[in-house]
């Protein structure tokens, strides 16, 4: 198997307030005519927003519920500390909520963490460590 990550979907409550929340951020739907779900290309992988009843379904599994943390942190890498705050900024005028505040890491970056409205847990985060390069991908170290 190939080490690739394609697609990340999440499972919403409201399918047309998770659209509305993300395009306030100012990102760009893709594949506007597909109904029931949404897509955003985000650099080299794609974001999908599902009804999450629907999801349970596909994947054959009972909806727990919202409320607790999953386990699971997306993470929105970005060029300069500064912009690790714009973003935070941007996401709660659009609607989401501050987990924890920005503040400087152990590793030597600076992140915040944040929510979506269906509380999927994004991290924003400068990592000097991790550079982006200008199609918007971070290059690991190996």
């Amino acid at each position: 198997m190939e080490q690739r990550l394609s697609l990340v979907t999440l499972g919403v409550a409201d399918l047309a307030d998770s659209i509305r929340f993300y395009e306030a951020l100012g990102w760009t739907r893709a594949m506007k005519a597909a109904e029931g779900v949404a897509f955003f290309q985000m650099g080299g992988i794609g974001l999908s927003l599902y009804p999450v009843q629907d999801l349970c379904a596909e994947a054959g599994v009972h909806w727990r519920g919202h409320g607790g943390f999953g386990g699971i942190a997306l993470s929105h890498n970005v060029r300069t500390r500064a912009e690790v705050d714009e973003a935070v900024a941007a996401w709660t005028r659009a609607g989401g909520a501050v987990t924890h505040a920005a503040r400087d890491m152990a590793w030597g970056g600076y992140c915040a963490h944040v929510a979506d409205p269906d509380g999927n847990i994004w991290e924003i985060a400068w990592n000097p460590g991790f550079p982006i390069d200008e199609a918007g991908a971070i290059a690991i170290p190996l």
